[in-house]
């Protein structure tokens, strides 16, 4: 499987192609942990008020306990405490949610951040990176067998554009109906220079 060209221009264009995609990831993906970082530091206001919640009806609940244990009027006096560490509970609930909500949202936008990138590479450059590999091993192959020339040129008749094969020959498809080994290397050479693939073994 041919992974690069084998010509200094196009496989140059190709590494430095290769290279962006690399970094256009990974900088999604640093983006993304940024975003998710960033999100979650909303969550400090829901922290805050369940650890206040919950120290408050700590406190509340302790307080009316005692309160509970007053002879006579212990009843009436624990009633308020127990409604406002009731109460703190609810706030530390409400903390609590906030934080999960906030997280939940961190994380679908982070993720949401780096799919749609990845989305673009995978049904963008990887097709056209995959196929250019078919397309070269198969090349490739053909130039190391006997008949594969023949076959190459025959390619390049049918996908070259017209000044090139003019270029190669005026009568470059009589030339390759009557055999002509020159003409037939030279569109089998076209055909591989249009991929980055070398001539020699010709």
């Amino acid at each position: 499987m041919k992974l690069y060209a084998e010509t200094g221009r196009v496989r140059t264009r190709q590494l430095f192609t290769d290279v962006c995609v690399v970094v256009w990831i990974a900088f999604w993906i640093w983006a993304s942990f940024q975003l998710h970082d960033l999100i979650m530091s909303l969550a400090g206001p829901g922290e805050r008020a369940q650890s206040a919640g919950e120290g408050l009806a700590g406190n509340l609940s302790d307080a009316g306990g005692k309160a509970g244990n007053l002879p006579l009027v212990g009843g009436v006096l624990a009633t308020p405490f127990n409604n406002a560490a009731e109460a703190a509970r609810s706030l530390a609930d409400a903390g609590r949610e906030l934080q999960v909500a906030v997280e939940r949202i961190a994380y679908a936008a982070s993720l949401l951040v780096v799919i749609v990138p990845l989305a673009l590479v995978v049904l963008g450059w990887l097709p056209w990176r995959v196929r250019w590999m078919r397309r070269a091993s198969a090349a490739a192959a053909l130039r190391d067998e006997p008949a594969g020339v023949d076959m190459l040129a025959l390619r390049a008749l049918a996908r070259r554009p017209l000044r090139q094969l003019v270029a190669c020959d005026p009568n470059a498809a009589k030339a390759w109906r009557d055999g002509d080994p020159e003409v037939v290397r030279a569109l089998a050479a076209m055909e591989l220079a249009s991929m980055g693939l070398s001539d020699r073994d010709l």
